[in-house]
C-alpha cells in the first residue's frame, strides 16, 4: 500500500499534537479525518470559544474534524466506523475506549513524550526536567486496555541540558515527535515493526517512576530539597505552570510568587532553611540546607513577571523574613 492510499485517523489537542500532523499533510499522506477536543469556553463569562491549537491546524488544511463529547458515544463511533481508517494515530489526546482504538486493522500508536515505559500519565516531561534527568526522549507505541503500557514500537532518545527548562525540552520532543511519527507510519506500511513489550525493558516495577498530572500543590516549592532539588523543580515547571512558594515577614503579612528562573549556590552558611537573605540590590535568595537558591526570574499576584532587580526596587525587605 502507497502512504497516499493509507487512511489515517489523527487524534490530538494541543500545539504539541499539531507538529506530527504538519509533517503528515505536508508528506502528503492521507489523514483523512482528525479528532480533537470540544472547543473550550473562555473569557469571563464563557461566551467565546476557543478552537484547540489542533483543530486550528486541521480547519487550514480543509481536513474533516470531529469534536465528541464522549467518545463512547454511538453516533460519533458509527461516524469513526464509517471513514474506514487503516490507522489511528493518537498524540496528545485521551484515553480511548477499546471500541475505538481497536477498530483499524492496521492498530492504533500513540506517540508520547518520554521513554517507557519510564513515566507513564500525563506529564511525563515536566517530571523528568523536575526530578533531575540528564535524558528523556520519545515513544511510539501499540495502543491496549492499560494506558501508556503498549508495545513499544520506536523510541529516540534526547538530553536534558542542566540549563534545559520544560518549555526547551518540549519544543525539541515536538519537533522530533513529528520525525518519528512518520517512522513510524513508514514502518507499518513496510511490515517491518517488530514491536516489544514494556515488561521485558526494565527489571522490576519498584524501578518506574510516575508521571501524574501537575496540580497547583505540586508546583509548591520544597525549600528542604536543597539547592539542586529546588533548582530542578522550579526548571520542571517553568513558564508553565510555574513553581511558587510565599514570602513570608514576622508580622504575619504571606505574599505568593512564582519563580521562574533560578541559580544554584552550593555554599555553607548557618540560616536557616528558608530564610531570605538579598541586598535589596543585585541579589535575592533563599538558604536551604546545602546553600543558596538565587532567584533570578519571579512573578508577584497580578503582576508581570520580572527580573530580581526590578522586583528588589519596589520590594520591603523585613528582617528574619522567609519563604515557605
Amino acid at each position: 500500500m502507497e502512504k497516499k492510499d493509507l487512511r489515517i485517523v489523527y487524534m490530538g489537542t494541543p500545539e504539541f499534537a499539531v507538529e506530527s500532523l504538519k509533517r503528515l499533510v505536508e508528506g502528503g499522506y492521507n489523514v483523512v479525518a482528525v479528532i480533537t477536543m470540544p472547543d473550550k469556553p473562555m473569557g469571563r463569562h464563557g461566551s467565546v470559544l476557543q478552537a484547540s491549537p489542533v483543530k486550528q491546524y486541521a480547519v487550514s488544511q480543509g481536513l474533516k474534524v470531529l469534536q465528541p463529547e464522549k467518545l463512547k458515544d454511538e453516533a460519533f463511533v458509527e461516524e469513526l466506523r464509517a471513514l474506514n481508517a487503516d490507522l489511528q494515530i493518537v498524540v496528545a489526546f485521551r484515553m480511548l475506549p477499546e471500541v475505538v482504538w481497536n477498530m483499524p486493522p492496521m492498530g492504533t500508536f500513540n506517540l508520547h513524550a518520554s521513554l517507557l515505559p519510564q513515566y507513564r500519565g500525563a506529564a511525563p516531561i515536566n517530571w523528568a526536567v523536575m526530578n533531575g534527568d540528564t535524558e528523556t526522549g520519545i515513544t511510539t507505541f501499540f495502543l491496549k486496555h492499560e494506558i501508556d503500557t503498549g508495545e513499544v514500537i520506536q523510541q529516540v532518545k534526547v538530553p536534558i541540558a542542566d540549563t534545559d527548562n520544560v518549555e526547551i525540552v518540549y519544543d525539541k520532543l515536538m519537533m522530533l515527535g513529528g520525525d518519528l511519527v512518520l517512522e513510524t507510519v513508514d514502518a507499518i506500511l513496510a511490515g517491518t515493526v517488530k514491536s516489544i513489550p514494556q515488561e521485558e525493558m526494565f527489571a522490576s516495577e519498584a524501578e518506574l517512576r510516575p508521571a501524574p498530572k501537575i496540580f497547583k500543590e505540586t508546583c509548591r516549592i520544597d525549600w528542604q530539597k536543597g539547592v539542586k532539588g529546588v533548582y530542578d523543580h522550579v526548571r520542571g515547571l517553568s513558564p508553565y505552570p510555574a513553581a511558587w512558594t510565599e514570602l513570608c515577614t514576622p508580622e504575619g503579612a504571606r505574599q505568593v510568587v512564582k519563580i521562574y528562573e533560578t541559580e544554584k549556590q552550593f555554599v555553607e552558611h548557618d540560616l536557616p532553611v528558608g530564610a531570605i537573605d538579598t541586598d535589596m540590590k543585585t541579589y535575592f535568595r533563599i538558604a536551604v540546607k546545602d546553600g543558596y537558591v538565587n532567584l533570578l526570574s519571579i512573578q508577584l499576584a497580578g503582576k508581570k513577571r520580572m527580573n530580581v532587580g526590578d522586583f528588589l526596587r519596589g520590594y520591603r525587605h523585613t528582617e528574619k523574613s522567609w519563604v515557605e
